[in-house]
Parts: C-alpha cells; structure tokens; sequence
C-alpha cells in the first residue's frame, strides 16, 4: 500500500468523532490539540467528553450516528464498538470524499494515526499502515530515549534565527549553505550567543557581497 506521509493542519476545521469511549477520547485529545472544532456523536459518553461538552469544548450530539452528521466536516473519526457502525461511518465519508478512520481497522481507513515522538514543535510519526502498531510504538520509544528533551526549546530558538537570516541575507546558495550549518550549531536565547554573532557576520559579508555584485 502507498501512504502519502503527511503532517495535517486542523486548526479551526470541522472533526466528528463517531463514538465517545475511552479510544474515542483519546482521538477527541489528538484533534483538539491540533486546534481543530471537534463534534462527538454518541448515545452516551465517558465523563471526561462530558466534561468537555459541559465546558463548551466540543459538542456532543446524544444519539446515534446519521449521515447528515457529515455534512461540511473535513475529517472523521468512527471509535465505536460496533464494526458495522465503524464500516457505515467509513462507508459513507468515502461517498462524501471525507477522510476517515475507523479505529483499529485498516480496510476502513483513509489515513492512520502514526505513533508520535514530540519535542516541541519537532514532530516524528511512524505509521505501519496498520500493520502492527506495536511495533510502532516500540520504535516510538527507541527514538524518544535517542532525544534531547530540550530539543524543543532548541528549535524554537532556531526557527527565530533562521527567520533572521531570511528576513536579512539575500536568497542563494550562502544562506541555504548558512541555515543548514545553524542547524548543526548549539544555540541559546542571549544576543551574545556564539551561534547568533556568527550567524550576523555571515549576513553581513552576504549583503557585502550583494552590493558589490
């Protein structure tokens, strides 16, 4: 199978989650930290999706799942116990062109929930297509042992630097070369940061080299 590996913004986009369990909630979690407008269609729910419905983070819809529920929503999410219930969610956002994802099975999945190590705004998914997500989550864990648990904050840091530098030396082969040895580079916050004086004097010999050009 050919996946297109993607990192998806949902910020403000309109989510349904079919089901409101314990695997539910855990996918409400994933979409409301994305940023996105989470609606939840169930007969009941855990307390914490109450919770949230009572609080005006997401809306919930006490009922069973209707077609109609689709309408204008750009991703679902069907994490219910029935499978058939699962496969009519599927069924009908493949008529709809949604994307979805039945939890837990594959042929009813337009797109899989990869298993995520995190630093910040530093994202690594692996994704099995299904296959075994325990072995996901294994690989998961090796990776995050491997990191830095202040990488985050580091790439905050260079991400600001790295808008400096575009924002100050001219476009071509100097500042590609220069942004990717910055990312090799340790980097703090101060003005006196080795890192950043050296970043400053490759600007100016780029815009030297401009003017002289």
């Amino acid at each position: 199978m050919s996946l297109l590996p993607i990192f998806l913004r949902l910020d403000r986009r309109p989510c349904l989650v079919v089901g409101a369990g314990t695997v539910a909630l855990g996918k409400v979690e994933s979409l409301r930290a994305a940023g996105a407008a989470v609606t939840v269609v169930a007969p009941e729910a855990v307390a914490q999706i109450r919770e949230l419905a009572e609080a005006g983070s997401l809306a919930w819809h006490r009922r069973i799942f209707a077609a109609s529920d689709l309408e204008g929503v750009f991703v679902v999410i069907a994490a219910t116990n029935a499978p058939e219930v699962n496969h009519s969610v599927y069924e009908e956002a493949l008529r709809r062109n949604v994307l979805c994802n039945a939890v837990d099975d594959p042929p009813n999945c337009d797109f899989y929930f990869g298993s995520v190590v995190a630093r910040g705004d530093l994202q690594i998914a692996i994704s099995t297509a299904g296959e075994s997500p325990a072995l996901a989550q294994r690989l998961r864990r090796e990776i995050d042992a491997q990191l830095p648990r202040d990488l985050g904050p580091w790439l905050g840091q260079l991400g600001a630097l790295r808008r400096e530098v575009r924002a100050n030396a001219p476009a071509g082969e100097a500042r590609n070369l220069l942004l990717h040895e910055l990312a090799q580079r340790r980097l703090c916050g101060s003005s006196s940061c080795p890192t950043r004086r050296f970043a400053e004097e490759q600007i100016r010999e780029m815009q030297k080299d401009e003017v002289v050009a």
